[in-house]
């Protein structure tokens, strides 16, 4: 069967593949929404999705049900949909695919979107991931740009990767498009540790202007800039009325302004889950 369930077959000129996931690569739901603003802000138009039952666990991954017309229920399963906009004044089109992290068969999950990234001639695929850091708020948000080829890195400014650790898909996409001769690219967000369950309007824009300069498309992100300004002025009230918080803050706004690279290397996973834990412990003692 297969899983790559093609709705409609759009035709292209020479596009960019940008996708994201929800799960490990996306804290705060920086990359996701990015991508959702991306594709909405296009008027990208649905012509494709993978197969659910192929790649998600259920227990896991719950289907959801909602009423129609207040009348008859309606199964609503996990998505990743392929959706395909044209861009006005440029010379390349996208192919935006967004959904969820899968439970099962990584391997076929990413040999099918390249497999679909070559049917259309994509002629770059782009990852947007996000991670939990030790960085302030206050501070700008630094994207990491990662590239597949020497030439790539070298052409866009990016770094060569040099992590060694636990992956999530958008890794092991990478990898299936080094394997299939398909150039790729990553931008990755950092997100504060401290507010890792609160969405991230700040990282969010800073991903979608990384992404303009990338794939020279042109977002209008004005009310983005003015919820990214109010997110922080938001967190900068709430730090203020705890010392320890406020303390934190100024030590992680200290060593970022002297360190010369704010931000190069994606941390561990251990990194990761650590600086989670510590963020739901504090949660927890907060709530007693």
């Amino acid at each position: 069967m297969d899983a790559m369930k093609w709705e409609s077959r759009p035709e292209l000129r020479r596009p960019v593949l940008v996708c994201a996931f929800k799960g490990w690569n996306d804290a705060a739901e920086s990359a996701t929404n990015a991508l959702e603003f991306a594709g909405a802000s296009l008027d990208a138009e649905r012509f494709g999705a993978l197969d659910p039952e192929e790649f998600f666990d259920f227990q896991m991954v719950r289907p959801t049900v909602r009423l129609s017309e207040g009348q008859t229920r309606e199964i609503e399963w996990p998505e990743v949909v392929f959706s395909s906009a044209v861009v006005q004044g440029a010379d390349h089109d996208l192919i935006v695919v967004l959904g969820t992290e899968p439970n099962l068969r990584w391997r076929s999950f990413t040999e099918t979107i390249v497999e679909a990234a070559k049917e259309l001639e994509a002629r770059l695929v782009v990852t947007l991931g996000a991670l939990l850091a030790d960085v302030p708020h206050s501070r700008p948000v630094h994207i990491t740009g990662i590239a597949s080829t020497p030439e790539l890195v070298e052409r866009l400014g990016f770094s060569t990767a040099r992590y060694e650790g636990p992956t999530g898909i958008v890794g092991v996409l990478h990898d299936a498009c080094a394997r299939a001769n398909l150039p790729s690219a990553s931008l990755w967000a950092p997100v504060p540790h401290y507010v890792a369950t609160v969405p991230s309007p700040k990282a969010t824009l800073a991903l979608l202007n990384a992404l303009e300069g990338l794939v020279e498309v042109e977002f209008d992100v004005s009310d983005l800039e003015d919820e990214s300004a109010e997110y922080e002025q938001r967190l900068d009230e709430a730090v203020a009325s705890d010392p320890e918080v406020r303390a934190m803050v100024e030590r992680l706004e200290q060593q970022m302004d002297e360190a010369e690279v704010p931000f190069r290397d994606i941390p561990s996973g251990d990194t990761i889950a650590r600086e989670f834990q510590r963020f739901l412990r504090q949660r927890g003692k907060d709530q007693n």
